[in-house]
């Protein structure tokens, strides 16, 4: 009996240490929590929703970011938005972000990698844009850092664009816009497949969803609806940083 107390003693080690490599490979911590988002991603996200302390790829679509955003914000999360110059406030807040918790740095520098980790310290929830030829995606010292920064800090990191070991893959395909005449009218709601593929299931997710339809609502087609309910405000006190 006392042989095999004192092997499980001596297996206890070898467990936290197999787990730390795991972790560490992986780029996230294995009980990390989940921030929920919309229920139209529910579905095709790894542990149905955002995991804090990881890193997602993305589509550069904004009406897909600022779906992914609108949940966590409205739960009381302070977000960031770095390098997307043209995505403004007006847009943030028809998808229901709370602009009160949203923080806008539109031009990085060339040091963007540097600011991203700089405010991954404080904000749980970062999106980025890396410029144009960057080669973050390949890795890299700083790559690296920031990872680690972001498990240790619980952030979520969306990169519109390829990152090394992201927790998953979110891409759109197929758009088709609703609300043209012919030759006239307004677009006025767009139909497109999200998938959502990653290490741990290889075969992409894929729903077809209104993103977003003609009334304001994201709907998984063939499934119920949430509107997100645009934030009312009597000022608008967006931060932007340089």
């Amino acid at each position: 009996m006392r042989a095999i107390v004192r092997d499980q003693v001596q297996a206890v080690p070898d467990i936290h240490a197999l787990r730390d490599r795991l972790e560490r490979m992986q780029g996230r911590r294995m009980d990390a929590p989940v921030l929920p988002t919309h229920p139209a991603f529910t579905s095709l996200l790894p542990g149905g929703g955002l995991r804090s302390g990881s890193a997602y790829a993305i589509a550069r679509s904004s009406s897909l970011l600022l779906a992914l955003m609108a949940r966590p914000s409205q739960d009381g999360a302070w977000c960031g938005v770095v390098g997307m110059p043209e995505l403004g406030a007006e847009a943030a807040e028809k998808y229901g972000l709370d602009l009160d918790r949203l923080v806008f740095i539109p031009d990085p520098g060339p040091r963007w990698l540097a600011v991203t980790a700089t405010i991954t310290e404080v904000l749980p929830v970062v999106a980025v844009r890396p410029p144009q030829g960057s080669n973050a995606a390949r890795g890299g010292a700083e790559a690296t850092r920031l990872a680690a920064r972001l498990r240790d800090r619980g952030t979520v990191l969306l990169v519109q664009g390829s990152w090394p070991q992201a927790e998953a893959v979110i891409d759109v395909t197929d758009p088709r816009w609703t609300g043209l005449g012919q030759g006239n009218g307004y677009l006025a709601g767009r139909e497109l497949t999200v998938s959502v593929s990653s290490r741990r299931s290889p075969n992409a997710r894929r729903a077809r969803m209104l993103l977003p339809a003609a009334d304001g609502t994201i709907e998984m087609l063939g499934a119920p609806t949430e509107r997100l309910v645009p934030r009312t405000r009597e000022t608008s006190p967006v931060r932007a940083v340089g």
